[in-house]
């Protein structure tokens, strides 16, 4: 496989999907424009990812203060969710643990806050040689200025920046296959 094919295309045998803090007491602050594309994407990631039978991890950044998992995003949780007090995710031991267990050397990333903990979280998946796909339309933070940065420094660092379209349909590779009619299914759903 080339270094582009290797670099921009998602392999289902090869990834996982992160759901970083999307929590109760946070979205009240978000940029509501970003946060109800979060609310559309991030529900169906889950479903295509739980459709093609890959793993998930979430994390929530000290519950005590900040709540829980959203309602609508509680079955990212039932697989595996991490509670942290590092901003990025690979700085709990938990987490580390939890993403070795996925043998998953591709990882898609969504949710809040763009600009900290998302951010530091593709930084450091970058730095220990993860494969790292932001999924722009999957993720929020409380500022769109803080957003758009954070986009294009994660670019600049080495992500690839992607939607939850291209990803799905990348993990599926062929029309036809049954996993592709789960999808199709799944996107046919989506309502912008």
């Amino acid at each position: 496989m080339s270094e582009i094919k290797k670099k921009y295309w998602l392999e289902a045998s090869q990834a996982a999907l992160l759901v970083v803090d999307v929590q109760d007491k946070l979205v009240g602050a978000m940029d509501q424009q970003l946060y109800q594309q979060l609310l559309q994407n991030v529900p169906l990631l889950i479903a295509g990812f739980k459709a093609l039978g890959l793993p998930m991890i979430a994390t929530e950044q000290y519950s005590k203060g900040l709540g829980h998992t959203i309602a609508e995003l509680q079955s990212a949780t039932e697989q595996c969710c991490i509670e942290k007090l590092t901003f990025s995710c690979c700085g709990d031991d938990g987490f580390a643990d939890a993403l070795k267990k996925t043998q998953a050397r591709q990882i898609v990333v969504v949710g809040m806050e763009t600009h900290v903990c998302v951010l530091q979280t593709v930084i450091d998946l970058l730095d220990q040689g993860y494969g790292v796909h932001l999924v722009r339309d999957a993720v929020s933070s409380r500022f769109a200025g803080d957003y758009a940065n954070a986009i294009a420094l994660a670019a600049a660092a080495g992500a690839v920046i992607t939607t939850t379209e291209t990803a799905l349909f990348q993990l599926v590779k062929v029309a036809g296959n049954d996993d592709f009619k789960a999808i199709s299914k799944l996107v046919r759903q989506r309502t912008q």
